[in-house]
């Protein structure tokens, strides 16, 4: 039986190459996913433990601990905790670091830098170097004025020693000049970022550490361990001044922090060679149900000169392996070079990886080939069972095994009932939760099974959307009624075809609704929660220059402003107090005029005293009403009472505790905006907002938007993620189209007697190429037309989950999308029926008469 098995691979090589390639493809991609990760992760790893290759101890400033008003610690290390551990005797070096946010134009005014822009301070060592960042070019920087900059942000503004650059690091503009130009291993620069290096008095004064340090670094003399080096540190310090660290236990957590980061991009592409292998299922179970049915002969001989049902299953399964090891094999190689492929493509368009060589593990190797084998010899295991059924008296003639009606009927009875509990689950999700785990577990098994339960209806459901067609197949003549007829002859065989197009469609149209009805929420939302024409911000979630509100007011047309300033309180007392809650300041007496607040309980009035604004979020959380007087101790310890006079619906723009900043401001140390609202006389206008550029000094790392702004990040944001999610899906579609050229090309075998008959009839060539085109044509569609409804279904169920979070989504049917991709349906039909159609058109007709 194992020679009969691999007699049986070699005869039928042509017709199973679809089958290892559709295999291949799926493996490709999961083993790539897997190459790509690796490599990722190594090579981040790599470039994260080469920075600590100087750092066996490092020391940060001890957290605060406490609530506001009893914190006493200093977020700083001063120099005088540097000199302690330089003089003890285990220490080689001893590096102090000062970081904070830098933001660098280009020779536009834009900010350069995609991975964060940060800034740091030179630091040398004896040999008035410092190891950390080799100069490539020029000289470290020693004045206020002066700065370095990495190489790569270097390249892309087209800076070179001795220009002068517009920089963001304490907010204002400043004009630095560039004296040197350095490499370093920072995985953040290697991921895209920017990184300015300045002396470290001036970096201390910009950052606001005035002779102080966010980090010092420790290198150990030689015989000194890690341990004793850090042991050492802790007996010399005042108890509790720092936090020490060794570093290999820094290595470790980068590593973990590295791992898990990935995980995430892992997933979500293992996700989508799940769906290919998947579609890919469904073309191995037709290709060998048809393989077994075309054998019907051969196969009852066997049983008739001995061979048990056993023994006819397993030689179709040995069959199923050596495809599956063949694809696995193959697909492990290909999957290789999608990594490589990949990496360079995501190094040009979305981020910069650190360079290192390509990571294939053993587990890859092994996860490849068991993932082609398992894949393969299950989709083929019923197909299997089907023959090894066949009676050896049907031997005596070659008639296929037809499927009988009493199977078809508990097939859609069976059909039904998961389809229909696939349904009741997602309509019970979307209705009955809210966004909970438990109904986006429900929704999730009620869209598979909703998605099982079709695919076990599809020879049903066939019938009468093909036969819509019917009128258009007339008009093609007699070769359009014989593709109809062709398309339903096996409807099991259409139905397993149309599946595998149809799942690469659902999941597209299904994003492809989330996709739009959540940007036009978001946008909703921006337009709904802003009267202000302009919102002014920082990049990197920093805060805006002291002096952005006043060069702001003083902008002519200005009506209205209001700062959002971040403060820190506990509420309540005793036990009762709560985690420290962040408070946002405002201007009261212009708040409303900024914002447009959906109150729920009490009103908006004016903000002032001791009222406060709270979103009903917060609200219901703290068991918290209008009216509810709130115990506070702020930041500087001091106490007092606050009165909630309205609960607002809140939203992802404006929510948390709202209060006026002449409340708020009396408590704080540190005063910074995170936000500027502004509204003019005249509304939004490209002149009001460069006269706002202008007046922030035409500051890179400053945002000024109005909500078209808002509404076109929002929508680049979704369209980057279509795109990619289309990509990867592009894989499902392939082997799909992969699917219909099996399908016919192996039907046209099938039908080689009854094509050479209709040749002898009358028929000429180019009305046999029609009737198989058409007859894909049709499949395609079948399967174009079940996915664009399964996935506007699905688009719906999960948008009623996001609508619990998000009030102003709304559901948008893409219909010129999905026009697209009933088009597309089409496409495949067209060009999956090239090859077949040339070969049925080839046949000789007298040979094809006489074949059995």
């Amino acid at each position: 039986m194992f020679r009969t098995a691999l007699r049986n691979v070699l005869a039928h090589k042509a017709r199973l190459l679809m089958t290892v390639l559709a295999v291949m493809l799926g493996v490709a991609f999961v083993s790539g996913t897997l190459v790509f990760t690796s490599t990722i992760s190594d090579a981040f790893r790599t470039s994260s433990q080469k920075s600590f290759d100087h750092v066996d101890v490092a020391l940060t400033p001890p957290s605060p601990d406490g609530p506001p008003g009893t914190r006493t610690k200093d977020p700083r290390l001063d120099g005088k905790t540097l000199d302690t551990v330089s003089r003890l005797p285990g220490t080689a070096s001893v590096t102090g670091t000062v970081d904070g946010f830098t933001g660098i134009g280009d020779k536009d005014g834009k900010l350069i830098g995609s991975g964060g822009s940060r800034g740091s301070n030179y630091f040398p060592g004896k040999d008035g170097k410092d190891a950390r960042y080799p100069l490539k070019q020029g000289t470290a920087p020693t004045g206020a004025d002066q700065f370095a900059l990495d190489a790569g942000t270097a390249a892309k503004g087209g800076y070179h020693v001795g220009d002068t650059v517009r920089i963001s690091a304490d907010g204002p503009v400043r004009q630095q000049k560039l004296t040197g130009i350095f490499t370093t291993d920072d995985g953040r620069v290697a991921a895209g970022g920017s990184l300015a290096l300045f002396d470290t008095r001036t970096a201390q004064q910009l950052f606001g550490l005035s002779g102080g340090y966010s980090q010092i670094d420790v290198e150990a003399a030689a015989g000194t361990s890690q341990a004793a080096l850090q042991q050492a540190i802790g007996k010399a310090l005042p108890k509790d001044s720092a936090t020490t660290i060794t570093g290999k236990e820094l290595a470790d957590l980068e590593a973990k922090a590295i791992d898990h980061d990935m995980e995430g991009m892992k997933t979500a592409l293992l996700a989508f060679a799940a769906v290919a292998l998947f579609v890919g299922i469904f073309l191995i179970a037709n290709t060998f149900t048809m393989l077994v049915a075309q054998r019907t002969k051969e196969l009852a001989l066997m049983r008739a000169v001995g061979a048990s049902r056993r023994q006819v299953t397993r030689s179709v399964l040995i069959e199923a392996f050596f495809v599956g090891a063949i694809a696995g094999v193959s697909g492990l190689a290909a999957g290789i070079g999608i990594a490589a492929v990949l990496r360079e493509v995501l190094n040009g368009f979305v981020a910069k990886f650190p360079e290192g060589p390509l990571v294939v593990s053993p587990s890859t190797a092994v996860a490849a080939l068991g993932i082609g084998i398992v894949i393969t010899v299950l989709a083929a295991w019923l197909p299997a069972r089907r023959g090894a059924k066949v009676p050896p008296v049907a031997a005596m003639n070659s008639v296929h095994a037809v499927a009988t009606t009493k199977s078809l009927l508990v097939r859609n009875i069976l059909g039904a009932l998961v389809a229909g509990i696939g349904t009741a689950s997602v309509v019970v999700a979307t209705s009955v939760y809210e966004g909970d785990d438990t109904s986006k577990i429900m929704l999730g098994g009620g869209g598979m099974l909703l998605l099982v339960g079709v695919f076990i209806l599809t020879p049903l459901l066939s019938r009468p959307l093909i036969a819509l067609a019917t009128p258009v197949l007339r008009a093609f003549g007699i070769s359009g009624l014989l593709a109809r007829q062709n398309a339903l002859r096996n409807p099991r065989r259409t139905a397993t075809t149309a599946s595998a197009l149809m799942i690469g469609l659902t999941l597209i149209t299904g994003m492809t609704v989330i996709a739009g009805s959540t940007q036009k929420g978001i946008d909703k939302m921006a337009v709904d929660a802003l009267k202000a024409d302009y919102t002014v911000s920082m990049q990197g979630n920093t805060r805006l220059p002291t002096t952005a509100e006043k060069a702001v007011r003083d902008v002519p047309g200005v009506t209205a402003l209001t700062p959002l300033r971040v403060g820190m309180a506990t509420i309540g007392t005793g036990s009762a107090a709560r985690q420290p809650t962040e408070l946002t300041g405002v201007d009261g007496a212009q708040f409303g005029s900024l914002v447009r607040l959906d109150i729920s309980e009490g009103s908006l009035g004016t903000l002032r005293g001791d009222r406060v604004l709270v979103d009903e979020g917060t609200a219901d959380r703290n068991s918290w009403r209008a009216g509810s007087r709130l115990p506070v101790t702020f930041e500087d310890g001091k106490k007092a009472t606050l009165t909630v006079s309205g609960v607002f619906k809140g939203n992802e723009m404006l929510n948390g505790v709202f209060l006026d900043n002449r409340t708020l401001a009396p408590h704080q140390k540190d005063i910074s905006d995170k936000q500027l609202l502004v509204k003019l006389s005249g509304g939004a206008t490209d002149a009001h907002k460069d006269d706002l550029i202008e007046a922030l000094g035409k500051n890179p790392a400053v945002t000024v938007a109005d909500k078209k702004d808002v509404s076109s990040a929002i929508a680049s944001m979704f369209t980057l993620l279509l795109n990619m999610l289309y990509g990867l899906l592009a894989m499902a579609v392939i082997v799909a189209v992969l699917g219909v050229i099996n399908t016919l090309a192996m039907s046209v075998f099938e039908r080689s007697q009854e094509i050479g008959m209709l040749r002898a009839i009358g028929l000429d060539r180019r009305g046999i190429k029609r009737m198989v085109r058409l007859e894909s044509l049709v499949i395609s569609l079948f399967g174009g037309v079940l996915g664009v409804g399964l996935g506007v279904f699905m688009g719906w169920a999960v948008g009623q989950l996001i609508g619990a979070h998000l009030p102003t989504y709304e559901l948008v049917l893409p219909w010129a999308r999905m026009g697209l991709f009933l088009g597309l349906a089409a496409l495949v039909g067209v060009l999956a029926a090239l090859w077949p159609a040339f070969r049925a058109a080839r046949l000789n007709m007298l040979a094809a008469i006489k074949a059995e």
